[in-house]
């Protein structure tokens, strides 16, 4: 089957995902993350690319950047190569670290840009893993939130922030209020619903249903999970269908059994 051609954008400006091999994770620890992000920031160094939102979630990353090779593709063919070349060494494996090709969007004007920028750092928030975005050490967000930046930083932050307001922290501030916001664009931004890969493990898995009970079940309480059927229906469709839990884990993880879990289908 032929490749779709990609679209190049006008502007530059482009939302880039990567993603594991077989949706596996890509980063096994901290070291992991930083590494990526140095491979990113080395390539702004080289004049490559302008980084304006990033995301390191456990199997994929979200990148808003500026293109400033005429051709994306080289700039994240180097970051995916570099990124596997330390993967595979360190892991003592062979083989792809990431799926086939990166995915990615043409972003074509500054309200597209900042509606990207806003997705990207809600990821987080949407996969339950924290309850605000300043939460989550392993995005960009919190790059924004810094009244007294003192030089560059591997985010351009002044850019974006500056289409707020002139003054910082009154730009800040904007910043927030619109990142808080929800997104009302129809444009899914490369969100395919193959479920959140990063919650494969029954720790990880308290973590995203202790975040999903505040936000949507704040008067139910976990042990009323074996008599309150409608309750017991919607959380084990949210984990079947959002997280990468067996159905034993679930029932492991819900204190139920087996049959209840599997009765329900996402």
């Amino acid at each position: 089957m032929t490749r779709l051609q990609r679209r190049y954008s006008n502007s530059g400006c482009y939302h880039i995902m990567l993603r594991g091999n077989e949706r596996k994770n890509i980063f096994l620890d901290d070291e992991d993350r930083q590494r990526f992000i140095n491979i990113v920031n080395k390539k702004q160094t080289d004049n490559m690319l302008i980084l304006y939102a990033y995301c390191l979630m456990d199997n994929h990353v979200h990148l808003a950047l500026k293109d400033t090779n005429n051709d994306v593709s080289i700039s994240l063919k180097g970051i995916a190569t570099s990124y596997a070349m330390h993967f595979n060494k360190k892991y003592g494996r062979v083989g792809h670290v990431f799926q086939g090709r990166y995915r990615s969007e043409v972003i074509e004007n500054d309200r597209s840009l900042l509606a990207v920028i806003r997705y990207i750092h809600q990821n987080p928030q949407k996969a339950f893993l924290v309850q605000r975005a300043e939460q989550y050490q392993w995005s960009s967000y919190q790059w924004y939130l810094d009244r007294n930046r003192e030089g560059s930083t591997i985010v351009d932050v002044l850019y974006i922030l500056k289409m707020f307001a002139e003054d910082q922290k009154d730009a800040i501030n904007e910043f927030i209020k619109f990142s808080n916001e929800n997104n009302k664009d129809t444009n899914p931004y490369l969100d395919d619903n193959e479920g959140n890969g990063t919650i494969r493990t029954i720790q990880d898995g308290k973590v995203y249903l202790h975040n999903y009970l505040n936000q949507n079940w704040s008067e139910m309480s976990l042990d009323m999970i074996k008599t309150e059927k409608n309750f017991r229906t919607s959380v084990i469709r949210n984990l079947r269908t959002n997280t990468n839990l067996s159905v034993v884990s679930i029932a492991k993880l819900l204190g139920i059994n087996r049959g209840m879990v599997e009765r329900v289908r996402s």
